[in-house]
């Protein structure tokens, strides 16, 4: 929990400098996070938040 927490985090702040910094555009940047919204009520979340646990997992280890 403490990781999906802190990616969440870590992954908002990263959006809200791209959109600041004009790299990113609003309207993109809304469509990703409706993606990632509708794609966390699919089959494919169990298999994704396993990949990002063995990830974080990996970088713990070093």
């Amino acid at each position: 929990m403490a990781v999906s927490i802190s990616a969440v985090v870590l992954l908002g702040i990263i959006v809200v400098v791209l959109i600041r910094g004009g790299s990113v555009r609003l309207a993109p940047a809304l469509t990703c996070t409706g993606f990632g919204f509708f794609l966390a009520s699919t089959g494919a979340a169990p298999v994704i938040t396993s990949a990002i646990s063995t990830v974080a997992g990996w970088i713990a280890s070093l």
